[in-house]
């Protein structure tokens, strides 16, 4: 299925934007770091979304207050996830905090019951279920830890708890601007969104924290990067967000997890104890059989 390819394409460029991300120095700090995804980001979306709608002659985009609303709940509780990601990435290091944004998968599901009506399959719950167990075991602070570790795993799920809001807010926008044509819909989407975050936080951080545009500013060159992996991820999951549920979607996009777990080990020399690893096998398994739901 088309939206499974979408979500497999978009799992590494996440990853990749945000070992880019992470590697940014300097006085930026997580929320200057965030503004870079959305600012450059937002000048490739823009040339994807001329591709796309070339590509789709018939799109009749319908604006509606029902779409404002969702795509500005979406980008508002996007900028929250990543701050927060950024944040636990910094506290408990790049894999532990990209397995609790998992955390997303079940309340996404969750929150995909009653905004915007999607149903989910018993095969579906169980592999939720599972998926979820698994993330516990994954990402459960080590003995001795202490209390960064503690502190990065609570940044982790509040990333997670703000990307299933911006998974269904951006579902139903991508739905209520033009269902007959989902990709220009989902793309669309993300070029109103990342216009709005990078207006919006930009000018807080502009009043509050200047020198952190200062800083974004005189790391462009690294931030291009860390745009354009960010632009086209969004892509692809705006795009399978407006083709199938939100729980489906996070569900196949844990593979992200171990891609993360690699690249955590590759770059900044992270490894995971066996207890993590068991925890990892057991959340593949709860995302096939979610996945699996899907084509029953």
């Amino acid at each position: 299925m088309l939206w499974i390819l979408l979500t497999a394409m978009a799992a590494p460029l996440q990853v990749a934007r945000n070992a880019l991300q992470r590697g940014l120095v300097g006085d930026a700090g997580p929320w200057g770091e965030t503004l870079v995804r959305f600012l450059f980001g937002l000048p490739f979306s823009l040339m994807i979304l001329g591709v796309v709608s070339l590509l789709t002659p018939g799109a009749q985009p319908h604006l509606s207050v029902t779409y404002g609303v969702a795509v500005v709940a979406g980008a508002v509780a996007q900028v929250a996830a990543t701050g927060c990601l950024l944040l636990a990435m910094r506290q408990s290091g790049f894999a532990v905090a990209t397995f609790m944004q998992q955390a997303s998968l079940p309340l996404s599901a969750l929150l995909g019951l009653v905004w915007p009506g999607d149903h989910l399959a018993t095969i579906q719950w169980i592999g939720i279920a599972g998926t979820t167990v698994g993330l516990g075991v994954l990402s459960w602070p080590r003995v001795g830890d202490g209390k960064a570790a503690l502190t990065g795993a609570l940044f982790g799920l509040a990333s997670g708890a703000a990307f299933a809001v911006s998974l269904n807010g951006y579902r139903q926008a991508g739905l209520a601007l033009e269902p007959d044509h989902p990709i220009f819909a989902g793309v669309a989407s993300v070029c109103v969104a990342q216009a709005l975050q990078a207006a919006g936080l930009g000018t807080i951080l502009a009043l509050t924290q200047p020198q952190a545009l200062r800083a974004v500013a005189t790391s462009w060159r690294q931030s291009l990067g860390a745009g354009l992996c960010g632009s086209a991820a969004s892509a692809c999951w705006f795009a399978a967000l407006a083709l199938a549920p939100g729980g489906m979607v996070r569900a196949v996009g844990v593979i992200e997890a171990p891609i993360a777990a690699a690249v955590g080990r590759r770059l900044f020399k992270e490894r995971l104890s066996l207890r993590q690893a068991l925890g990892g096998t057991l959340t593949a398994g709860g995302v096939v059989m979610t996945a699996l739901g899907q084509l029953i």
